[in-house]
Protein backbone atom coordinates (compact mmCIF):
# COMPACT_ATOMS: atom_id res chain seq x y z
CA UNK A 1 0.00 0.00 0.00
CA UNK A 2 3.08 2.46 0.80
CA UNK A 3 4.03 1.77 -2.87
CA UNK A 4 1.20 2.63 -4.32
CA UNK A 5 1.04 5.96 -2.71
CA UNK A 6 4.71 6.93 -3.68
CA UNK A 7 3.88 5.85 -7.16
CA UNK A 8 0.91 8.08 -7.11
CA UNK A 9 2.69 11.20 -5.70
CA UNK A 10 5.53 10.36 -8.45
CA UNK A 11 3.33 10.14 -11.41
CA UNK A 12 1.45 13.25 -9.89
CA UNK A 13 4.68 15.21 -9.80
CA UNK A 14 6.09 14.41 -13.17
CA UNK A 15 2.57 15.42 -14.57
CA UNK A 16 3.23 18.77 -12.60
CA UNK A 17 6.45 19.27 -14.48
CA UNK A 18 5.73 18.13 -17.78
CA UNK A 19 2.25 19.77 -17.65
CA UNK A 20 2.47 23.10 -15.33
CA UNK A 21 -1.05 23.69 -16.73
CA UNK A 22 -2.29 20.51 -14.67
CA UNK A 23 -2.53 22.50 -11.74
CA UNK A 24 -5.24 24.82 -13.05
CA UNK A 25 -7.24 21.75 -14.80
CA UNK A 26 -10.70 21.26 -12.75
CA UNK A 27 -13.26 18.47 -12.81
CA UNK A 28 -12.65 15.64 -16.05
CA UNK A 29 -15.85 17.46 -17.18
CA UNK A 30 -14.40 20.96 -17.35
CA UNK A 31 -12.19 19.76 -20.59
CA UNK A 32 -12.15 17.52 -23.61
CA UNK A 33 -12.79 13.84 -22.42
CA UNK A 34 -10.44 12.01 -24.25
CA UNK A 35 -12.15 8.70 -23.17
CA UNK A 36 -15.60 9.54 -24.02
CA UNK A 37 -19.24 11.42 -23.59
CA UNK A 38 -22.37 10.85 -21.87
CA UNK A 39 -24.41 7.98 -23.96
CA UNK A 40 -27.93 8.62 -25.18
CA UNK A 41 -30.54 6.25 -22.60
CA UNK A 42 -32.69 6.06 -25.28
CA UNK A 43 -30.31 4.67 -27.77
CA UNK A 44 -29.17 0.50 -27.54
CA UNK A 45 -26.27 -0.14 -25.07
CA UNK A 46 -24.24 -3.03 -23.82
CA UNK A 47 -25.13 -3.76 -20.15
CA UNK A 48 -22.02 -4.20 -17.97
CA UNK A 49 -22.83 -5.13 -14.03
CA UNK A 50 -20.30 -3.89 -11.81
CA UNK A 51 -20.43 -4.88 -7.75
CA UNK A 52 -18.97 -2.59 -5.57
CA UNK A 53 -17.58 -4.53 -2.16
CA UNK A 54 -15.31 -4.67 0.95
CA UNK A 55 -12.89 -7.70 1.13
CA UNK A 56 -11.20 -9.06 3.82
CA UNK A 57 -8.05 -7.26 2.91
CA UNK A 58 -9.09 -4.46 1.47
CA UNK A 59 -11.69 -2.93 -1.17
CA UNK A 60 -12.74 -4.35 -4.85
CA UNK A 61 -14.61 -3.55 -7.92
CA UNK A 62 -16.03 -6.97 -9.78
CA UNK A 63 -15.07 -7.14 -12.42
CA UNK A 64 -11.69 -5.00 -12.32
CA UNK A 65 -11.32 -5.02 -16.33
CA UNK A 66 -13.73 -4.52 -18.95
CA UNK A 67 -13.39 -4.52 -22.57
CA UNK A 68 -14.92 -2.44 -24.50
CA UNK A 69 -15.24 -1.35 -28.48
CA UNK A 70 -14.24 2.19 -29.46
CA UNK A 71 -17.51 3.95 -30.36
CA UNK A 72 -19.48 1.25 -27.90
CA UNK A 73 -22.20 2.76 -25.95
CA UNK A 74 -22.06 1.39 -22.71
CA UNK A 75 -24.49 1.20 -19.76
CA UNK A 76 -22.80 0.56 -16.47
CA UNK A 77 -25.04 -1.21 -13.80
CA UNK A 78 -23.26 -0.71 -10.51
CA UNK A 79 -24.68 -2.50 -7.33
CA UNK A 80 -23.12 -1.85 -3.77
CA UNK A 81 -22.60 -5.16 -1.86
CA UNK A 82 -20.94 -3.77 0.80
CA UNK A 83 -21.51 -2.34 4.02
CA UNK A 84 -20.22 1.36 3.02
CA UNK A 85 -20.75 3.82 0.49
CA UNK A 86 -19.01 3.47 -2.88
CA UNK A 87 -18.08 5.59 -6.05
CA UNK A 88 -17.50 4.77 -9.40
CA UNK A 89 -15.32 7.15 -11.73
CA UNK A 90 -13.74 6.62 -14.22
CA UNK A 91 -11.61 8.86 -16.48
CA UNK A 92 -7.98 8.70 -17.22
CA UNK A 93 -5.57 7.59 -14.71
CA UNK A 94 -4.03 10.94 -13.74
CA UNK A 95 -7.42 12.84 -13.38
CA UNK A 96 -8.85 10.12 -11.17
CA UNK A 97 -5.86 10.42 -9.31
CA UNK A 98 -5.76 14.36 -9.12
CA UNK A 99 -9.49 14.22 -8.51
CA UNK A 100 -8.92 11.23 -4.89
CA UNK A 101 -6.31 14.07 -4.40
CA UNK A 102 -8.74 16.51 -4.36
CA UNK A 103 -11.61 14.04 -2.40
CA UNK A 104 -8.85 13.41 0.47
CA UNK A 105 -8.99 17.16 1.06
CA UNK A 106 -13.05 17.54 0.87
CA UNK A 107 -14.14 13.54 2.06
CA UNK A 108 -17.45 15.35 1.88
CA UNK A 109 -17.41 16.59 -2.25
CA UNK A 110 -20.89 15.33 -3.97
CA UNK A 111 -20.25 14.70 -7.52
CA UNK A 112 -23.02 15.40 -10.02
CA UNK A 113 -20.80 14.05 -13.17
CA UNK A 114 -21.65 11.93 -16.03
CA UNK A 115 -18.91 9.72 -15.41
CA UNK A 116 -19.80 9.10 -11.68
CA UNK A 117 -22.11 7.66 -9.68
CA UNK A 118 -21.88 7.03 -5.58
CA UNK A 119 -24.10 4.17 -4.16
CA UNK A 120 -25.18 3.81 -0.91
CA UNK A 121 -24.75 0.13 0.28
CA UNK A 122 -27.21 -2.38 -0.86
CA UNK A 123 -28.32 -0.20 -3.62
CA UNK A 124 -27.64 -0.19 -7.73
CA UNK A 125 -26.26 2.75 -9.55
CA UNK A 126 -26.20 3.36 -13.67
CA UNK A 127 -24.03 5.31 -15.72
CA UNK A 128 -24.27 5.45 -20.06
CA UNK A 129 -21.14 6.29 -21.42
CA UNK A 130 -20.30 6.09 -25.15
CA UNK A 131 -16.07 5.43 -25.52
CA UNK A 132 -15.22 7.44 -28.28
CA UNK A 133 -11.60 7.00 -28.15
CA UNK A 134 -9.26 3.59 -27.75
CA UNK A 135 -6.95 3.59 -25.06
CA UNK A 136 -6.68 2.35 -21.78
CA UNK A 137 -9.00 4.38 -18.78
CA UNK A 138 -9.18 4.31 -15.01
CA UNK A 139 -12.15 3.85 -12.70
CA UNK A 140 -12.20 3.82 -9.43
CA UNK A 141 -13.62 4.84 -5.73
CA UNK A 142 -12.06 7.99 -5.04
CA UNK A 143 -13.48 8.53 -1.52
CA UNK A 144 -10.65 8.58 0.89
CA UNK A 145 -8.28 5.31 1.39
CA UNK A 146 -10.65 3.57 -1.30
CA UNK A 147 -8.61 3.64 -4.29
CA UNK A 148 -5.72 2.82 -1.63
CA UNK A 149 -7.34 -0.17 -0.92
CA UNK A 150 -7.48 -1.48 -4.13
CA UNK A 151 -11.09 -0.10 -5.37
CA UNK A 152 -9.97 0.59 -8.70
CA UNK A 153 -9.77 -1.20 -12.15
CA UNK A 154 -9.03 -0.45 -16.19
CA UNK A 155 -11.47 0.06 -18.88
CA UNK A 156 -9.50 -1.43 -22.48
CA UNK A 157 -10.77 0.32 -25.41
CA UNK A 158 -10.24 -1.04 -28.64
Amino acid sequence: MRMRRYLTVAVMALMAITNPAMADQGHPHDEALVYGEPGDPSKPARIILVSMRETGSGMAFVPNQIKIRAGEQVKFVIRNNGELDHELVFADLASNLKHGMEMAKNPDMEHDDPNAARIEPKKVGEITWKFTNAGEFDFSCLLPGHREAGMFGTIIVQ
